[in-house]
């Protein structure tokens, strides 16, 4: 189960925002509806840990749309948006206001310069407010800010079970019209591993129900989160759950160990035997290869990802995302260590640029410089995805 929810002290601190969005969420207004994790106990995750998880009240987060609401009203009559800042009317801006809290008014003034078309709901659950209160929060940020296209969370599947199918629709209706849901796996072997507290089943019928309520659903999964052992399950039975919900959005995350979780104690006492790049790449391959009669948009955006170039509509792109797969597992191993090690440089997107890249004699000198091999790329590899988690 949940933590049960703590109070916290209701005065009002000023504007907050949480540690994390979705890359997709950039240009995002964050507005906090909760702190932290309620859950907050998944072995991969190092985000929330030793932090409570709270509720903020429904007052204070109409101070924060509030706030955010009177700085952007005096920003319009003074800057353009999306043009050039000066940062001399900015300050001289910011000054003339009574009420000077720096981290509302800088979160106003990127969301301001970049159109203003999306607010993403933190932090990690902010299904977990009553309906009542959520959909009258999410009323108040569509008459505050009517020019908004679309408004979004995070939510995890035992939450939105819980949630009746009329008061998810009123929720909708009042304007959150994009939930990111972790799924990480389809697998309850490797759900009960990583102490996901979901199973394959309240996966499925999670999504069916953001589905069903007319918001789309975005996906996120993670290659390599079942190991070695579990590797094939992992992808036969993410890909079968996904088969289910037909998702509007499937979004890769590479796992990656970070130091801070209790994965990382596993790892170092060798009770969890982490796939390769190559064997994550394989199932990989076998992940996409199996997902059949949906029309999902498979999104590969972070760095953590061998191939960020795997990117599409299925099912008409599904044979060229493969393919990009396919050329990684043609190249002879010294290209591929190449393409590995300036992948998680950020020099390369896909196989590809290996033939173009005006970056690869860089990355030629990294290997040099740190002597990779065939035998120690896998460890480099670790140490470079490290600095992204």
């Amino acid at each position: 189960m949940e933590k049960k929810k703590k109070k916290k002290s209701d005065r009002y601190k000023g504007f907050e925002q949480g540690p994390i969005r979705p890359p997709s969420e950039a240009s995002s207004l964050l507005l906090r509806l909760t702190r932290n994790c309620p859950w907050n106990q998944c072995t991969f995750c190092p985000v929330y840990k030793r932090r409570s998880f709270s509720l903020r009240s429904v007052e204070n987060i109409i101070k924060d749309i509030d706030l955010v609401s009177g700085y952007i009203e005096r920003m319009r009559d003074i800057i353009k948006p999306k043009g050039p800042m000066d940062s001399e009317v900015i300050r001289t801006l910011y000054e003339s206001f009574e009420t000077k809290d720096r981290v509302g008014f800088n979160a106003a003034l990127a969301w301001y310069m970049s159109g203003m078309e999306s607010i993403f709901l933190q932090d990690a659950n902010s299904l977990i407010m009553k309906p009542d209160d959520l959909h009258n929060i999410l009323e108040y940020i569509k008459n505050c800010f009517p020019m908004v296209k679309r408004i979004t969370s995070y939510a995890r599947s035992h939450t939105i079970v819980r949630i009746k199918a009329p008061d998810m629709k009123r929720i909708a209706d009042a304007g959150l019209n994009r939930i990111h849901i972790g799924m990480e796996s389809g697998s309850d072997n490797v759900l009960k591993m990583m102490k996901k507290g979901a199973t394959k089943d309240s996966h499925i019928r999670a999504g069916l129900k953001v589905k069903e309520a007319g918001i789309e659903l975005s996906e996120y999964i993670m290659p390599g989160l079942g190991g070695i052992e579990l590797s094939i399950e992992h992808a036969l039975e993410t890909a079968a759950a996904l088969n289910r919900i037909n998702p509007d959005f499937i979004r890769i995350r590479t796992l990656a160990i970070s130091n801070r979780t209790e994965l990382a104690k596993a790892y170092k006492k060798k009770a969890f035997s982490k796939c390769t790049d190559v064997m994550t790449a394989q199932e990989l391959r076998l992940f996409i290869e199996t997902l059949e009669g949906v029309d999902s948009y498979i999104s590969s955006d972070h760095i953590l990802n061998l191939f960020e170039t795997i990117e599409g509509k299925l099912p008409e792109d599904k044979a060229r995302m493969i393919n990009v797969i396919d050329r990684f597992f043609a190249l002879p191993v010294e290209k591929r260590i190449l393409y590995q090690v300036g992948r998680r440089m950020g020099f390369f997107k896909g196989p590809e640029d290996l033939n173009f890249s005006p970056q690869i004699e860089r990355v030629e000198e990294a290997l040099k410089l740190y002597g990779v091999t065939p035998e120690n790329v896998d460890s480099v590899i670790d140490e470079l995805m490290r600095r992204f988690v």
